[in-house]
C-alpha cells in the first residue's frame, strides 16, 4: 500500500476516535451515555435482559498508532495504525438450559493495519523482539478465538474448561494496558518461539483447574500445538491435521489481600511434546553453521514463568484508586528457543488526580535477551559466507538484548472509551547493536460498543 492511502486511512480512524470523544462528552441518548458501559448502549434495556437470561454479547474496538519520531533502522518518519475488532457472546447455561454451572463463550475477531517496527524501527533482516503496538500480528483475517464450554464441579472447587482457545487466557495471564508487547498479555506467548499462541490464535485445548482455598488455586492444561491455525485463511480451522505435538502447562496462582489491596502472584511452567531443532548445534553436535548439516532436533522444549501484581496503597481509602506494581519474568529452553529469558516491571496509579478518578498513567521497562547460542550461530555462519560488513546484504546481524521502555497516560472519556498516548524508547531495537536506539509516539484506542 502506498504511504498517502496509509496516511489517508490513518487520518480516517483518528478522526472517526475523535468523533466518539465529542459524542461521549455531549449529553446524549443512551447510545453515547458516558455513564453506559457500551458505547451504544442498553437498547432500550434489551440488552440488560438479554444477560439476565444468560445472553452477554460482546463487541469491541482497539486501535493503535505507532509514529518513529527518532532512530531506528529507518529513520524516514511516518505512522503506522493497526487495529482489532471483536465480537463475540458469554452464555451463562444455567440461566438458559438449566445446566448447573455451566458456561460458554464465542468470540471471532479481526486484524488489519501495518507496524511501525517491522521496518522503521528494526533491521527487516532481523526484526524486532517486541512490537511498538501490540494489536498487530497472525494476519489480515478474521479468526475464530473462542469456542468453549466449562463447568464447575464439587461446590466450584473443581473447575473444567474445554473447547477451543489459547494458553494465555489461563496461564500466565496479564492485562493489556500498555501499546508495546513486552508489558502487554501473555509474555510467555511473545517469546516460546512457535510453541504458545497467543490472542488471537485458539487451539484444541482442555484446561482443568482445582480450588485450593478462596486465596490459592492450582491448574493444568492440554493445547494442541498446531503451526497451520496460525496460516493465511486456517482463522476457522477445527481439524487436528498439521499437529505436531501438545503444549502442557501447570500453574499456582495466589491472590493474597496485602493491607486490604489485591494481590495476584503466579509461578508456572510449561512442556511441548513436539521436535524442536537446535538453536546451534547440527546432528552430530557440531556447529551446523559450519558444517552445513542439519540442525540436530530435541524431542520436546520447556521454560517457566513467574508473575505478581500488587496494588501498594490506596486514595483516601478508595481502593479503586492507588498505586499498583507489576512484575514479569520467563525463562526458557536455552537448546531450542531463540529468546532465553525475558524480565519486565510496570507501576501503573489509577486515578491520579481527583478531577479524573478513572485515569491512570503508567511507566514500564522491559529486558529481552536473545539465546548466547542464536548470537554464535549468526557469527559462524557470517564467518562461514565470509562476511564482516554489517550492510553487506548476506551478512546475518548479531542479536543480543533489546529494551523497550514506555510512559503512557489513560484517559478515561467513557465507561466505554479509553485514549492512551504514550511515548515509548528501544535500546537495541531486535537487539542489533547497530541500529540505533529508537523514540516511538503511539496512541492506543480502547472501545466497546
Amino acid at each position: 500500500m502506498k504511504k498517502k492511502h496509509v496516511n489517508a486511512r490513518l487520518i480516517c480512524q483518528v478522526s472517526a476516535a475523535a468523533a466518539l470523544v465529542l459524542a461521549g462528552n455531549a449529553m446524549a441518548a443512551d447510545a453515547f451515555s458516558s455513564d453506559s458501559k457500551w458505547m451504544t448502549g442498553d437498547w432500550g434495556g434489551e440488552r440488560t435482559k438479554l444477560i439476565e437470561q444468560g445472553i452477554d454479547i460482546k463487541a469491541d474496538y482497539v486501535g493503535e498508532v505507532g509514529g518513529n519520531l527518532n532512530g531506528g533502522y529507518n529513520d524516514d518518519k511516518t505512522a503506522r495504525y493497526a487495529d482489532q475488532f471483536g465480537l463475540g457472546v458469554a452464555l451463562d447455561l444455567q440461566k438458559l438450559w438449566g445446566w448447573d454451572n455451566t458456561q460458554a463463550k464465542i468470540q471471532l475477531t479481526n486484524r488489519n493495519g501495518y507496524n511501525i517496527s517491522n521496518d522503521r524501527v528494526g533491521d527487516p533482516r532481523a526484526g524486532t523482539l517486541s512490537s511498538s503496538q501490540e494489536v498487530y500480528g497472525r494476519g489480515h483475517m478474521v479468526r475464530l478465538t473462542q469456542l468453549w464450554i466449562q463447568h464447575q464441579f464439587f461446590d466450584n472447587k473443581l473447575d473444567v474448561k474445554a473447547g477451543y482457545f489459547g494458553e494465555g487466557e489461563d496461564f500466565n495471564t496479564f492485562p493489556c494496558d500498555f501499546q508495546n508487547l513486552a508489558f502487554c498479555g501473555s509474555q510467555v506467548g511473545n517469546w516460546a518461539t512457535n510453541i504458545w499462541y497467543n490472542w488471537p490464535v485458539s487451539q484444541a485445548a482442555i484446561r482443568v483447574k482445582y480450588n485450593i482455598n478462596d486465596e490459592l488455586y492450582a491448574q493444568i492444561g492440554a493445547y494442541n500445538q498446531n503451526p497451520s491455525q496460525l496460516e493465511h485463511g486456517n482463522g476457522f480451522k477445527l481439524s487436528g491435521s498439521g499437529t505436531k505435538g501438545t503444549v502442557l502447562p501447570v500453574e499456582l496462582v495466589w491472590s493474597p489481600k496485602v493491607n486490604s489491596l489485591p494481590g495476584e502472584y503466579r509461578v508456572g511452567y510449561y512442556k511441548s511434546t513436539a521436535d524442536a531443532d537446535d538453536v546451534r548445534e547440527d546432528v552430530n553436535g557440531f556447529d551446523a553453521a559450519t558444517t552445513g548439516d542439519a540442525y540436530k532436533t530435541h524431542s520436546s522444549k520447556s521454560g517457566y514463568w513467574f508473575v505478581a501484581q500488587q496494588q501498594l496503597t490506596s486514595h483516601d481509602g478508595d481502593a479503586s484508586r492507588g498505586l499498583n506494581i507489576a512484575a514479569n519474568a520467563t525463562f526458557h529452553d536455552k537448546d531450542t528457543n531463540f529468546i532465553d529469558n525475558y524480565q519486565s516491571v510496570m507501576f501503573v496509579y489509577k486515578g491520579p488526580f481527583d478531577a479524573r478518578p478513572k485515569d491512570d498513567v503508567g511507566i514500564g521497562a522491559a529486558r529481552i535477551h536473545v539465546n548466547d547460542d542464536v548470537k554464535k550461530n549468526a557469527e559462524l555462519l557470517n564467518a562461514s559466507n565470509g562476511v564482516s560488513d554489517y550492510d553487506n546484504p548476506v551478512f546475518s546481524p548479531i542479536r543480543e538484548t533489546e529494551y523497550n521502555y514506555e510512559i503512557n497516560y489513560g484517559f478515561h472519556v467513557t465507561n466505554w472509551l479509553t485514549v492512551r498516548p504514550n511515548l515509548q524508547y528501544i535500546t537495541h531495537p531486535g537487539g542489533v547493536d547497530e541500529v540505533d536506539n529508537a523514540l516511538v509516539a503511539g496512541l492506543k484506542i480502547q472501545s466497546t460498543f
